[in-house]
C-alpha cells in the first residue's frame, strides 16, 4: 500500500493557534484499551483541560465521558476532531464536520493523510493538520 505525502498541513504557528482555539475534541476511533495511541492521546488531551468527546461503535463511557456513535450525534459544539481511522474513512469524517458547521480543526492522526479529505475541510474553513500526533504536537510546545 502506497502512503499519500500530505500535501495540506498547518506549520506550527498555525498549530499553537490550534491549541489556543480548541476548548473540545471529538477524538474519532477513541478506543476504550489504555493500550492504544487513541487513548493514551486522548487521556492526556483531558488532563491538560481539553474536554474529550470520544467517537466509538461500542462502550458507554470512555475516560468517564459519554461516548457518541459518530460525530453527527453530539448535541453540543466541537471545535477540533481528532481522527484516529484509516485514511479512507476521513472523506466521510470531513462531509460530517461540513454537515455539523462548527469544526473548526480537522486534524488526522500520525501515519492518517487523504488530501482528497483534507482539501475538501480546509475549502470549508477548517484548519488542517495530517501525520501529526496532537499529544506529541502539544507537548513540544509546552
Amino acid at each position: 500500500m502506497e502512503c499519500e505525502f500530505p500535501t495540506i498541513n498547518s506549520n506550527k504557528n498555525e498549530i499553537q493557534e490550534i491549541f489556543k482555539m480548541a476548548k473540545t475534541i471529538a477524538v474519532i476511533g477513541l478506543s476504550p484499551d489504555e493500550t492504544k495511541a487513541s487513548h493514551r492521546v486522548a487521556k492526556y488531551l483531558q488532563e491538560q483541560g481539553f474536554k474529550i468527546v470520544p467517537i466509538y461503535p461500542k462502550e458507554e463511557t470512555i475516560l468517564g465521558e459519554k461516548v457518541y456513535r459518530s460525530l453527527l450525534e453530539i448535541p453540543f459544539e466541537v471545535d477540533m476532531v481528532d481522527i484516529f481511522r484509516k485514511p479512507k474513512e476521513l472523506e466521510n469524517v470531513a462531509n460530517d464536520c461540513i454537515t455539523r458547521g462548527d469544526v473548526k480543526i480537522f486534524w488526522a492522526q500520525k501515519e492518517i493523510v487523504n488530501n482528497e479529505a483534507a482539501a475538501k475541510a480546509k475549502e470549508h474553513g477548517m484548519r488542517v493538520v495530517q501525520n501529526m500526533c496532537t499529544m506529541v504536537e502539544h507537548r513540544a510546545l509546552s
